[in-house]
């Protein structure tokens, strides 16, 4: 059974995919970009935009009944690989004993050209040890 994740708590998509998708105990998120909750685009730097898409990924996870403390994997999509150091600073603010399996690619643009995306696999009803 395939359950489809929405909350309030984090920018609604814009387009035709969900924020995430629960299957059995899998979580799967969408990409989350720097806009808040109401939907406005965050603007900053690095550490500003990428913090906030942590918190996005962290309210939809929420609502799918999992946490940051069970991701499995995550993929960060970078503007510049230039600003990995800065953005990998913020990230480990928020995995701090657990972290999980990453993958991190340079792209060419990003939806509303944004320096970050991150989407994460996570677990449900399951500890990580």
């Amino acid at each position: 059974m395939v359950k489809i994740v929405a909350t309030a708590e984090a920018p609604a998509a814009i387009g035709p995919y969900s924020q995430a998708v629960i299957a059995g105990d899998m979580v799967y998120t969408s990409g989350q970009i720097p806009l808040r909750p109401d939907g406005t685009l965050l603007e900053g730097g690095i550490a500003e935009q990428a913090e906030q898409v942590l918190k996005n990924l962290e309210a939809v996870l929420r609502e799918a009944g999992s946490s940051l403390s069970r991701v499995v994997k995550t993929t960060v999509f970078l503007k510049d690989m230039n600003l990995f150091g800065e953005f990998n600073e913020m990230y480990g603010s928020f995995f701090k004993d657990h972290k999980p399996a990453r993958s991190t690619v340079e792209v060419a643009r990003l939806p509303k050209d944004v320096l970050v995306e991150i989407e994460c696999i996570a677990v449900r009803n399951v500890e990580i040890v």
